[in-house]
């Protein structure tokens, strides 16, 4: 008999472990005002001062300013560090992520221009003031995959699971409650040729973070959002529709409009590894906004925290025309900015059973906001293919560090990459008053599509 009763309280742990057993205890969570930023991030910086500590993030706004402008660069005077090339990479290889040494093999002219470290990710008090109460509360569920007990803060701010930091990046505050902006992507064949391959508008709304909302009154959705292309002209009206829930008992809801049909239709198959279409198949659908959809075909492991050089406050790189930012192999290093930052790194592995032609990633998240940073990947044979990036915009009108819009991909074996929801040569994304449920239905879809 006792033999049977420790058999069932092992499975009785093995079932809570990563669900019931998630929350922190109080003093755990009291770290948040103390030694944690109200994020979870080391509030003190690095011991040879490279990183500093963090002070509260960037949230002065430019004076004048007016949400759709294009954002300055908050740093316009600095001039970079010290620069890495092919030359001098070995000399900093322990903060290089794969992508980037690959990058700097393959091309010889690449460089990374280092600058001072900002820390400059932010949010609101009222999102801080969830967050510390989302730590002694929130719950994984649907296997690891969803969670309860969390609504307008980071779900898991003081965590050593990766699935809870996935989790913490699709919930990550960034736009507001409610964002529209103008959404291209640029790519760049092998040869060197620039082409933007569609233009237009995208609407997200974020129900989980809504300031007057309660977990009481959370609907379980915590992203709804869709993209309506109007360029080129062939592809004018194709429209993708979105509903990411934490509820595990909602299901992601993925619906597209295609005008030569002119009807809406459920497409499953806008997730995983298959080709963007919004990209013209340079990228797959989950490298959208650096992890679009669900992602539980590969297995997770927690590598630990690191010092990396990661792409940050780029925006300048997001205010740049065209022309100026896109060269026949990189983006222009002279508009790119490099900093030193710490990250946690999460390897994602094949799960048993499933297929993704990415078979290996390396996640790369930013302690102070939880947002990906960059990705590597590699395929079935071991080769290192694929190296997804963003161009994070510092938004202190927010206020909010903003790392999963204008994100892109080089590949490694062809020798292109692209950029999507780039803004380069128009307006730059802005916080809107909250929209109905019924602009995000599938019905508003079609009637969008067909203007």
């Amino acid at each position: 008999m006792n033999a049977q009763i420790k058999t069932l309280a092992a499975l009785m742990a093995l079932t809570l472990t990563g669900s019931s057993l998630a929350a922190v205890s109080p003093e755990e969570a009291a770290k948040l005002k103390t030694t944690l930023t109200p994020l979870g991030a080391e509030r003190a910086g690095n011991k040879e001062g490279s990183i500093p500590a963090w002070t509260g993030g960037y949230t002065k706004a430019p004076a004048g300013y007016q949400s759709g402008d294009v954002r300055p660069d908050f740093f316009p005077d600095e001039k970079p560090l010290y620069a890495i090339t092919a030359e001098n990479m070995a000399q900093y290889a322990d903060k290089l992520t794969d992508g980037a040494k690959g990058l700097l093999q393959k091309y010889p002219n690449f460089r990374m221009d280092i600058y001072p470290t900002h820390r400059t990710a932010a949010a609101p008090q009222w999102y801080y003031d969830n967050t510390f109460e989302n730590a002694t509360r929130a719950r994984l569920t649907g296997d690891g995959y969803r969670f309860e007990g969390a609504y307008g803060g980071v779900p898991f701010p003081i965590t050593n699971d990766p699935k809870e930091m996935l989790l913490n990046h699709q919930t990550a505050w960034t736009r507001g409650e409610s964002a529209i902006s103008p959404s291209r992507c640029f790519t760049i064949s092998p040869s060197g040729k620039m082409t933007m391959v569609s233009d237009g508008i995208q609407n997200q709304q974020f129900p989980y973070n809504f300031k007057d909302g309660s977990l009481e009154s959370y609907s379980g959705y915590f992203n709804i959002g869709h993209y309506v292309q109007s360029a080129p002209a062939s592809k004018a009206g194709e429209s993708i529709l979105a509903h990411f829930p934490s509820d595990a008992d909602k299901n992601i809801g993925l619906w597209q409009y295609l005008v030569g049909q002119r009807r809406v239709r459920r497409a499953p198959s806008v997730s995983y590894d298959t080709p963007d279409s919004v990209t013209s198949g340079a990228g797959f659908f989950d490298e959208a906004f650096m992890q679009f959809g669900p992602y539980d075909h590969h297995e997770y492991k927690l590598l630990g925290k690191q010092e990396m050089y990661v792409l940050y406050n780029n925006n300048r790189a997001n205010a740049a025309q065209p022309e100026e930012l896109f060269t026949p192999d990189f983006l222009n290093p002279d508009l790119v900015r490099w900093e030193l930052h710490r990250v946690w790194v999460i390897d994602a592995t094949l799960a048993p059973g499933k297929r993704h032609v990415v078979a290996h990633r390396r996640f790369y998240l930013d302690e102070d906001s939880w947002q990906i940073l960059m990705v590597d990947g590699w395929d079935a044979q071991g080769q290192l293919w694929r190296m997804t990036y963003t161009l994070t915009e510092l938004a202190p009108d927010v206020p909010s560090l903003v790392a999963n819009m204008a994100w892109g991909n080089y590949n490694f074996l062809t020798g292109g990459y692209y950029l999507n929801a780039a803004t380069n040569g128009t307006t730059q994304f802005k916080v809107v008053p909250r929209r109905p449920d019924s602009f995000f239905s599938p019905d508003e879809l079609a009637n969008m599509g067909a203007r």
